[in-house]
């Protein structure tokens, strides 16, 4: 009887933490109340898009090639606050956007947050900021992204940066994406886990290679927490989940005639270097670098070297990258 009673207990104080949890979190996270917080906020910018506000930062002169930054699963444009500044000064126009849903981008939920929708807002966004062509440059979840606007919008990309990125369904069989997708669990658990400092704390461990595990300091982990903290973020965390089909990338990635560099970290956890060689041997116009002591975030981890390669990609008019095989990377053209 006694341990009866305690599972009631138990049970009750669980649905007591759940329900506290879901009606005092905030609907939205209200610019005007966090901007003076943001990493480069006097750079970020506002478009409506299909009637949907857009966030993005901008850096550099409009009147050069266009460069168009995508972030990955629940970060935002933060993911590019060290490479941007730097990348404009290199002379580019870079544009580092918050894929709706993410960021402090609106978070609408009649979207349905698949990787093809994302794309489409994108070259849309495009059309919005009057760019006709851009180098894509998507790192992760945002990888998917750029790659899909290459195939169904081919157009409006130049040249294709891929930095980490998704191209299968494998995340999905990640223990919490798999809770997520499950009805009613998903609901629970994601307002804790993203609202969790010490839980994005952990998974920055797993994210970066031990070498750069300085990275992760107070101020990254409250400039990731920050976008994720109302109801609007938890819904489109859990969409995107659910409308996880990034199958198509890998399946469809010989069909990418743009020159693509590849670039990806050798102790990357999350998304396997494995992958990077596949989508190699797919695109045909593609080069293929490999850094070491690096995870699933180069453009932190490795910023200089990300930069200088980036760089000599775009200025080459076939993106041809000449670097030496190194202690720090190596080439596969």
């Amino acid at each position: 009887m006694k341990k009866r009673n305690l599972a009631i207990g138990i049970v009750g104080a669980v649905g007591a933490a759940v329900a506290v949890k879901m009606l005092t979190r905030a609907k939205n996270v209200i610019w005007d109340d966090i901007s003076d917080a943001v990493t480069h906020s006097e750079n970020s910018r506002f478009a409506a898009v299909d009637g949907a506000k857009v966030h993005y930062q901008e850096f550099g002169d409009p009147a050069m090639p266009a460069m168009l930054l995508i972030h990955g699963y629940t970060a935002s444009a933060y993911a590019w606050n060290m490479t941007a500044p730097q990348l404009a000064e290199q002379g580019f126009h870079v544009i580092a956007v918050d894929l709706l849903g993410f960021g402090y981008s609106e978070k609408p939920y009649s979207f349905d947050y698949s990787i093809e929708s994302q794309a489409r807002m994108i070259s849309r966004f495009m059309n919005r900021l009057g760019i006709g062509r851009a180098v894509a440059v998507g790192s992760s979840y945002g990888g998917a992204v750029a790659a899909t606007l290459a195939l169904d919008y081919p157009e409006r990309v130049a040249k294709l940066v891929l930095v980490n990125a998704v191209c299968n369904d494998d995340l999905k069989n990640h223990p919490i994406l798999w809770l997520a997708s499950l009805r009613g669990v998903g609901e629970v658990i994601t307002p804790f886990l993203v609202d969790s400092k010490a839980y994005l704390r952990h998974r920055m461990h797993r994210t970066l290679a031990k070498a750069n595990h300085h990275l992760i300091t107070k101020e990254r982990i409250s400039s990731v927490h920050r976008p994720l903290k109302a109801a609007d973020a938890h819904h489109s965390l859990l969409v995107t989940s659910r409308n996880w089909r990034a199958k198509r990338i890998g399946q469809d990635a010989h069909l990418i005639n743009q020159p693509t560099l590849i670039i990806w970290g050798e102790q990357d956890k999350v998304i396997p270097i494995r992958n990077g060689y596949k989508l190699h041997d797919s695109i045909l116009n593609s080069r293929l670098v490999v850094l070491k002591d690096c995870g699933h975030v180069p453009q932190e981890e490795k910023s200089e070297i990300f930069i200088e390669l980036v760089t000599k990609f775009c200025r080459d008019k076939k993106g041809r990258i000449a670097v030496r095989n190194t202690g720090e990377m190596r080439l596969k053209s």
